[in-house]
């Protein structure tokens, strides 16, 4: 074959027949105004159990907050001259406001949601550049905040609604207050936190948690009659928000799953050599905010990582960090400081993780 002819048979694309375009390449259906509705509605099971098991007055935080978290977003933007509507009606705010008032007591004060939805809009995300940017879960950014400013507020449980309480006291139980001494109590995890520990494997020490965990109240538990958060109560409602995102395909099943299994295997590690220590895993998986952080929290897309190994080290990592402050911790609860934690360590996971391009041949070096 002559040159001449091996040349007519090799044909390159003109100019007028490629497509340019800026990154990404790949895109999808979903706009961000569209995911954050999917997010929205995914949580409505856990907030309808809020108003539920804690009455009338949880509806109004929730609202109140994502009403805050907007407004301040717009003033955000009014501010530093972008545009507001624009801004706003993507959803994110509204999404942060209802993931923060997910994440405070059912008996918050209005003023104290006002103070969150600032914390969380300008210094949990429009500080590092508004949305696409933050490094850490604005919602987690500010419960952290508020727990630590006024620890007495955001401690204080209101007893929740129990299911088989007439409705005559619920009603008289609401319009007396949610705040006050009389319907206030501790968590299951608050209560295991102020039992003292018992190293030795004796009789006394597998009953040492009998008073929260043990089979009859498991089942109260999973339906949400518990104290705690307005969103963390009902794992039952959760389950259900988090199936909805993995039908969506809006979050990377690998981080709630290994969450919520390093947590499982790691208490049940200890509470099978040191029972008076812990109490069993299940106990842990049906208490706190585990399931709310690891299918609401842990899964945002700008705060966990790209890839599938990248979300099993994250996921582990919290995991751990959760369990140790749950058991050896001042502080019963670990689900937030974990997730803060592992999300200021992406960048690097992410690093350690990242695949090789297509085409991608390592150099060689010369020998001299």
């Amino acid at each position: 074959m002559s040159e001449n002819e091996n040349k007519s048979e090799v044909r390159l694309p003109s100019g007028s027949e490629l497509v340019l375009s800026v990154s990404p390449h790949l895109t999808g259906s979903d706009s961000v105004r569209r995911i954050m509705y999917k997010v929205l509605l995914s949580l409505v099971p856990a907030a309808v159990a809020g108003v539920f098991f804690f009455g009338f007055y949880a509806l109004v935080v929730m609202l109140a907050t994502m009403l805050f978290c907007i407004g301040a977003e717009a003033l955000w933007c009014k501010l530093a001259g972008k545009p507001v509507m624009g801004t706003i009606a993507d959803g994110s705010a509204a999404l942060t406001g209802l993931l923060l008032a997910m994440n405070l007591p059912p008996g918050v004060p209005l003023w104290v949601c006002l103070v969150g939805a600032f914390i969380a809009i300008w210094l949990g995300k429009q500080v590092f550049g508004g949305l696409g940017h933050n490094p850490f879960n604005p919602a987690l950014v500010a419960r952290v905040g508020l727990l630590i400013a006024l620890p007495a507020i955001m401690t204080t449980w209101p007893a929740p609604r129990s299911l088989g309480e007439p409705e005559a006291a619920m009603i008289e139980r609401n319009v007396t207050g949610a705040t006050t001494d009389a319907t206030s109590g501790a968590t299951p995890l608050g209560e295991v936190s102020t039992t003292p520990k018992i190293l030795d494997r004796t009789p006394q020490a597998e009953m040492n948690f009998s008073s929260v965990d043990s089979d009859r109240y498991y089942w109260r538990y999973f339906l949400g009659e518990k104290g705690g958060c307005i969103g963390e109560t009902s794992v039952l409602a959760l389950l259900i928000g988090g199936i909805m995102l993995i039908c969506f395909n809006l979050i990377n099943w690998r981080v709630p799953i290994c969450y919520i299994g390093t947590v499982a295997v790691f208490t049940g590690l200890v509470n099978f050599f040191f029972p008076g220590v812990t109490p069993t895993p299940l106990f842990h998986l049906l208490t706190g905010g585990l399931m709310l952080g690891a299918f609401f929290m842990a899964t945002d897309m700008v705060t966990s990582p790209i890839t599938g190994t990248g979300c099993i080290i994250f996921a582990i990592g919290c995991g751990i960090i959760t369990s140790v402050i749950r058991i050896w911790g001042n502080y019963p609860e670990g689900v937030s400081f974990s997730i803060l934690f592992m999300n200021a360590l992406v960048p690097l996971i992410d690093r350690w993780c990242v695949r090789q391009p297509f085409g991608y041949v390592a150099k060689r070096e010369v020998a001299k």
